[in-house]
Formats: structure tokens, C-alpha cells, sequence
């Protein structure tokens, strides 16, 4: 019986770090095919701008956003690395404002869809900033509260 209590903890202990390697190591292959899909929008982009004779800036921006989309991931996983295997809500928020944002400009013609997709924003920043207001997460936004 103590042998099995034993290999139990053994694999408690094991487990979890098994699934944290893994993680890293489908992380870091996302980051790599993140950077190669981003390279390849800027390249998209740049024959675009210069084959292009059409002045559709519609084109023009979503593909700027889809570059900043993809950005924006790969900054999102560097950032997970850097702050010791965890994801900052905030660039969850960037994403999705950014996503948003690509949407309305690209899929504008029904109006109820373009404010549904404005309201979402709204509500994507209205919790960056009570994000930003916590003073646990920011100890400088405590100016808000009046506390100093």
C-alpha cells in the first residue's frame, strides 16, 4: 500500500510537468508557424499595395489587421515565456478589439451586425479598463480610488 501512495505522489509530481513541457513545445511550434503565416500576410500586403490598381482601402486594412491579428499572437506567446508560464489577460483583450475591429471593417454592409460587433468593443474595453483599475494586477492605478 505505501509503494502505491508513493507512485501516486510520483506521478502527481510527474504529470502536471509533463503537461507543461508539452505545452511549451506546441507553444514554441505555434510561435514558429505564427511568424512564417505573418511574413507571409506582409508579403500578401506588399504585392497587394504595389500590383493593385484598385483603390479598395477596404483590402488594404484587412490585411493590415490580419498582420497585427497575427502580431499579436506571437508577442502574446513571447509573453507567456517571459512572465514565467502565464497569459496576461490584457493581450486576450488586444486580440479580440483587434479582431473586432477587422470585422466591422471587413463585413460592414448589415448595420445590426456592424453596432452588435462596436457594442462588443465597447465591452472589450470597458474590462481592459477595469482590468487596469484592479490594485492587486496594478499597484499605480490606486489614483482612481482616491487612496494614496
Amino acid at each position: 500500500m505505501q509503494t502505491l501512495k508513493k507512485g501516486y505522489a510520483f506521478f502527481l509530481y510527474l504529470f502536471p510537468y509533463l503537461l507543461q513541457v508539452t505545452l511549451n513545445v506546441v507553444l514554441v511550434f505555434l510561435a514558429i508557424i505564427l511568424c512564417f503565416l505573418m511574413i507571409k500576410e506582409l508579403f500578401m500586403f506588399s504585392r497587394i499595395l504595389l500590383e493593385n490598381e484598385t483603390t479598395d482601402y477596404q483590402i488594404y486594412l484587412a490585411s493590415i489587421l490580419i498582420f497585427f491579428l497575427y502580431f499579436e499572437f506571437v508577442a502574446m506567446i513571447v509573453k507567456y515565456f517571459k512572465e514565467n508560464y502565464h497569459f496576461p489577460l490584457r493581450y486576450f483583450l488586444y486580440i479580440g478589439i483587434t479582431a473586432m475591429i477587422r470585422l466591422i471593417i471587413v463585413e460592414h454592409d448589415n448595420a445590426l451586425s456592424t453596432m452588435y460587433y462596436s457594442i462588443v468593443i465597447l465591452l472589450l474595453i470597458i474590462g481592459y479598463f477595469i482590468l487596469n483599475l484592479t490594485p492587486r494586477q496594478r499597484p499605480e492605478s490606486k489614483w482612481f480610488f482616491g487612496r494614496d
